[in-house]
């Protein structure tokens, strides 16, 4: 089962997400459930990076079954509202996934 982890700060910013696991729903390689996170978290991850000055702290684990991204405190504004929204749509679509396939995927919002 993949786990997601979304961690919040109490003003309802997400500071970090971590990814973990693998969905188990196909053969690697034919598993729609795990390309469909990766794709929507690194989506996220590109997108961040490309679209803001923030300097993400990124850990990947070793066969590809870990994300953590972490969103530094020390941003612009700016770059703070941009990030919050490319994080909010890659939440919404992490639970769309786990609508449609709850029994691989399981998100936990730390707030």
């Amino acid at each position: 089962m993949i786990k997601v982890i979304i961690d919040y700060a109490p003003q309802e910013r997400i500071v970090s997400f971590t990814i973990s696991g693998h969905a188990d729903f196909a053969e690697k390689g034919s598993d729609l459930v795990c390309a469909g996170v990766s794709a929507i978290s690194f989506g996220a991850v590109n997108a961040m990076m490309s679209l803001t000055d923030a300097a993400l702290e990124i850990e990947q684990g070793g066969d590809g079954g870990y994300l953590r991204c972490a969103i530094p405190e020390d941003i612009s504004a700016e770059a703070q509202e941009k990030v919050q929204l490319l994080l909010a749509g890659m939440l919404i679509s992490l639970q769309t996934i786990e609508l449609d396939y709850g029994k691989y995927i399981k998100i936990t919002l730390n707030k």
